[in-house]
């Protein structure tokens, strides 16, 4: 018999992995009528997902917005379609993000001012120009029990996405340059 050592590298542990979990776009008109029926085909057609309608939560008479009135429109995209506009949001920004954009619980948000600025995207005269909102939301394994109907629980301090963990997973996954403040 010979006494061979073999030196085995302890893998990582699977549960410590980040990933993508859904990334919501959103467009905020303020009115209701023509112009989020306009948003809502420019958000389709930009997502290739149909987009939900979202009404105003009060009444605010400064702005004309009555509670109850639709005043936005949104989609949520997760996995692959998630990822791929993502990368395509990040290109209409110039591959540059806020470190402010980040939070401590692994979201991060941008702006993206004009939607013909996302690559792909053609300028349609008749619908005119839209600016949107990319939300993302990173998570690790086990994050379900937060959201489970039966017995949900809080996810631990340690289990946490920190700012530091998400900016890094941003970094490496999508080639993105945080800037500061």
């Amino acid at each position: 018999m010979s006494t061979e050592t073999v030196t085995e590298t302890k893998p990582e542990n699977p549960m410590r992995t980040i990933k993508l979990a859904k990334v919501t776009v959103h467009i905020n008109v303020g009115k209701s009528g023509e112009m989020l029926e306009k948003a809502r085909k420019v958000l389709g057609d930009v997502t290739g997902q149909k987009p939900c309608t979202k009404q105003a939560k009060k009444t605010v008479k400064d702005f004309g917005i009555s509670e109850g009135e639709p005043i936005a429109c949104l989609t949520t995209l997760r996995g692959e379609r998630a990822a791929a506009f993502l990368k395509r949001g990040f290109e209409a920004v110039g591959n540059v993000i806020k470190q402010s954009s980040f939070d401590d619980n692994g979201n991060f948000a941008f702006g993206i001012k004009e939607h013909i600025e996302i690559p792909g995207t053609k300028y349609v005269p008749e619908l005119g120009i839209f600016g949107m909102d990319v939300i993302g939301t990173l998570e690790r394994p086990g994050y379900r029990i937060k959201r489970r109907r039966i017995r949900p629980a809080q996810i631990g301090k340690s289990h946490r996405i920190s700012r530091e963990e998400a900016i890094k997973f941003v970094t490496e996954n999508f080639g993105v340059r945080p800037r500061e403040a």
